[in-house]
């Protein structure tokens, strides 16, 4: 299976490790790590050095109960990494829910949008329909950052998501977006109860079966401090379990903060599965 981007034709038939870069004060896990562009940039050599295979840059923290950061604020953020991290040699995401914020990035050669709105904001939709190749990521999301975990969802959680993707991704190629350009993301997290993102993970099979590759974004998440005491900054073996999980449940990209680790433990993982033949 292929994931078409702008410049990269991805081969998923090996998952792929999305590295996290989050140029932001306040992000959940690693807010202010990497705040400056060349602090940030500095960051995405590191990753590549440890094996990521996708940058994904962020300028606004999805934790939540953050606050909505300004238009102007974010491109401020975002758009000089971009502007750099497009000749790394590797697939460039850019996270946002922000059409103008996808445009400028698209425009100076980022690859891929990946959106927790699923490009429900207006305007969204018509950036990526409008780019020729452009890959983009459509997650799942109950509420929005403010609200999601003050009233999570309720009832069987998988029927729910996977109408929601489903639906999305039909919507969007019914905008002439080719199907190899989609790719689906559960949203484990966002708006969801720990008992909700594990059955999503027992479960996600069946979201494989939609037709779509799948990205499962694990790393740090509360849910696994639910379920090991572990503060966030300690959480580095659960979130790389979580994403051997993941993988052998079928998805084809993990988004990590922890690469080396997660590179390694695919490997692996890998192993076996050649000697399983």
């Amino acid at each position: 299976m292929i994931w078409q981007t702008s410049r990269f034709a991805i081969d998923l038939a090996r998952p792929q490790v999305m590295g996290i870069v989050n140029v932001t004060p306040d992000s959940f896990s690693d807010g202010g790590h990497h705040g400056s562009a060349l602090a940030a940039l500095r960051h995405c050599e590191q990753l590549l050095k440890e094996g990521a295979d996708i940058l994904d840059i962020g300028g606004e923290s999805t934790r939540p109960g953050s606050p909505a950061v300004p238009l102007e604020q974010e491109l401020a953020r975002v758009l000089p990494l971009v502007r750099d991290a497009v000749h790394l040699g590797v697939p460039i995401s850019v996270d946002t829910y922000k059409p103008e914020v996808m445009q400028a990035a698209l425009d100076l050669g980022a690859d891929i949008v990946n959106d927790i709105w699923a490009l429900r904001q207006p305007g969204a939709a018509k950036v990526v329909a409008a780019h020729p190749r452009c890959g983009v990521c459509l997650m799942h999301m109950h509420r929005d950052p403010q609200t999601m975990q003050a009233a999570p969802m309720q009832g069987d959680v998988l029927p729910q998501v996977l109408s929601f993707l489903e639906l999305s991704a039909q919507n969007l190629q019914a905008l002439g977006v080719k199907k190899d350009r989609i790719v689906i993301d559960p949203g484990i997290g966002f708006g969801k109860t720990v008992a909700q993102n594990f059955a999503l993970l027992a479960q996600q099979r069946r979201l494989c079966d939609v037709g779509y590759p799948v990205l499962a974004g694990w790393s740090r998440k509360s849910s696994l401090g639910a379920v090991t005491g572990l503060e966030v900054d300690q959480r580095m073996v659960p979130s790389v379990a979580a994403a051997v999980l993941a993988v052998e449940r079928g998805a084809s990209v993990v988004r990590v903060h922890d690469v080396r680790d997660t590179v390694a433990a695919l490997k692996v993982w890998g192993a076996m599965q050649q000697a399983l033949g």
